[in-house]
């Protein structure tokens, strides 16, 4: 309870979730809803599904609002348009293949967005809280491989959530700590998704959704949001269910503390010529944006402060203090090329050998057992992927299989995407699923695996949204698969469902199965864990 409260507060919503929401019974049928702060007039797509985009959810985190903890909606009179995908969060151009449809970038981007085949708000139907990736510094709500239409025509209520990036959603800074009521800074975008979460939670049955059954999900950073909301004791109660795809803060790497974050929001500071949090506050949004891109600018990411993030998330994750939910998780064959390892050099035995020993010293036996040289390609993108981010998503599976209390399902994905199109001419494929063009020679070749982020659209029903490949009948029936997965999953806490291959629970310790998703998916023994084990391993 004392969790519920401190995120109706955070969400500037304890006052109005005390009062029923009024929702005409006509109201879906017509594509208005009254939410708390007021009505709301949405669209109807050619499916019949109801689309409210760009609906607020916080007030704009602008002025003095900057760095703060997302503040309550001011509410309005008249009917709002719901229409157009508000502004994405303020973010540099970084993958040239993200595809955006909403209303340009703003420091005014705390939106979100529902998808919802609801005929009326007494349906309870299940919901999805998606929220992007792009590292913390890119991605939106507006991308049209999130878009919720087609799990709205399954059942489930589907939402995207906008939640601010790079510095305006991580900097740390002891003033801001100080300023803070709960003597923390930082983790402004995790802020977000809680308050967004609090936003569904009063206002979800509006649009025919049930509230006490919603289940978030993300992949890259959006996954690392899940693994985050689910450790929080701001958040953890909200959850029925939670989806991680590729990555958890559970990483090899530990987590900042709020010390070490303030530091480097001070370094950032000065060097931009603005010594305290009033001129920081009252540079341009433009300019502070800019100057993260320079080559010595720091990166902002989450930290252990203490409100957010009581302890570290596998601290939290060790003691069973997260959610008591069921988890689906897993992660891409080729999360990362071998490249990571080897730089410019071919991917030859000898070559690998010795980017092992560099890495490893004398455990590089140990490692070349793991990840063998007689494979030098494939166990150099195996062990690049997994250092990159296999392992947090596995040490996040591992524990809440151990501590969570309910089932935890895994995958591996490993469907490649196709080739390009070929009106695309010269391009190359992007992580962001898209492609970046240009260039000289041929064009890249397919992906030997399934690369990070290649199976948001496959989950989520949206081949059709990427005009990037040319999909063929195998990857519609991957799809298909994934699909029904994930929707049975957001329905009951459980994957399996008629027509699919069985999908066996994880199991503690050695042993086990997983599902390999691909043309043929089917369970399949887990031979991974030593590798986990070494790497965890200092």
């Amino acid at each position: 309870m004392k969790a519920l409260l401190a995120i109706a507060l955070l969400a500037g919503t304890l006052a109005a979730t005390a009062q029923p929401i009024k929702t005409p019974t006509t109201g879906l049928q017509n594509n208005q809803v009254k939410v708390i702060s007021g009505a709301l007039a949405g669209s109807v797509a050619t499916s019949g599904i109801r689309e409210f985009k760009g609906v607020p959810y916080a007030a704009p985190p602008v002025g003095p609002r900057r760095w703060q903890a997302p503040q309550p909606v001011q509410p309005w009179a008249n009917v709002r348009p719901a229409t157009q995908f508000g502004p994405r969060a303020m973010q540099l151009p970084l993958f040239g293949d993200m595809n955006f449809r909403s209303n340009g970038v703003s420091e005014d981007c705390l939106y979100l967005n529902v998808w919802t085949g609801a005929k009326s708000g007494q349906e309870r139907r299940p919901v999805l809280v998606y929220f992007y990736g792009g590292g913390f510094v890119a991605g939106d709500g507006s991308e049209p491989r999130y878009d919720g239409e087609a799990m709205a025509k399954r059942g489930i209520v589907a939402v995207t959530v906008n939640y601010r990036l790079g510095v305006f959603g991580f900097m740390a800074h002891p003033e801001l700590t100080q300023e803070s009521p709960h003597h923390a800074s930082g983790n402004y975008g995790l802020l977000d998704q809680a308050a967004a979460l609090a936003w569904v939670k009063a206002n979800i049955a509006a649009f025919g959704g049930d509230p006490q059954h919603v289940t978030i999900a993300g992949e890259s950073a959006g996954s690392y949001s899940v693994s985050a909301q689910m450790a929080s004791p701001l958040s953890k109660n909200l959850l029925a269910g939670a989806i991680g795809e590729s990555g958890s803060l559970l990483g090899l790497q530990p987590l900042p503390t709020l010390a070490q974050a303030e530091q480097t929001g001070v370094a950032f500071g000065a060097a931009v010529g603005a010594p305290t949090l009033a001129a920081l506050r009252a540079l341009p949004a433009e300019q502070v944006l800019a100057a993260t891109g320079k080559p010595d600018a720091p990166r902002f990411s989450p930290n252990v402060d203490g409100y957010f993030l009581p302890r570290s998330p596998t601290e939290i994750f060790s003691a069973g203090q997260q959610a008591h939910v069921p988890l689906l998780v897993g992660w891409n064959s080729q999360e990362m090329g071998y490249q990571m390892l080897l730089g410019p050099n071919p991917p030859t035995a000898e070559n690998y050998q010795a980017a092992v020993q560099k890495l490893y010293g004398e455990r590089a036996a140990r490692a070349l057992k793991l990840y063998p040289a007689a494979t030098a390609e494939q166990s150099a993108t195996d062990l690049a992927s997994d250092r990159f981010i296999a392992y947090s998503t596995w040490k996040w599976a591992d524990l809440q299989t151990q501590t969570g209390g309910r089932p935890v399902y895994r995958y591996l994905y490993a469907r490649p995407r196709p080739a390009l199109v070929p009106e695309l001419g010269n391009a190359t494929p992007g992580l962001a699923g898209g492609v970046i063009k240009g260039g000289a020679g041929a064009p890249a070749p397919p992906a030997k695996g399934a690369v990070h982020s290649a199976e948001i659209e496959y989950a989520l029903g949206n081949l059709p949204t990427n005009k990037v490949f040319a999909w063929t009948p195998d990857d519609y029936k991957v799809s298909e698969q994934l699909q029904a997965y994930f929707a049975n999953f957001i329905k009951t806490g459980n994957p399996n469902g008629p027509g699919l291959p069985a999908w066996p629970a994880a199991q503690q310790g050695p042993g086990g199965q997983l599902l390999r998703v691909d043309v043929n998916t089917r369970a399949e023994p887990d031979q991974t864990r030593a590798r986990y084990l070494f790497l965890e391993q200092k």
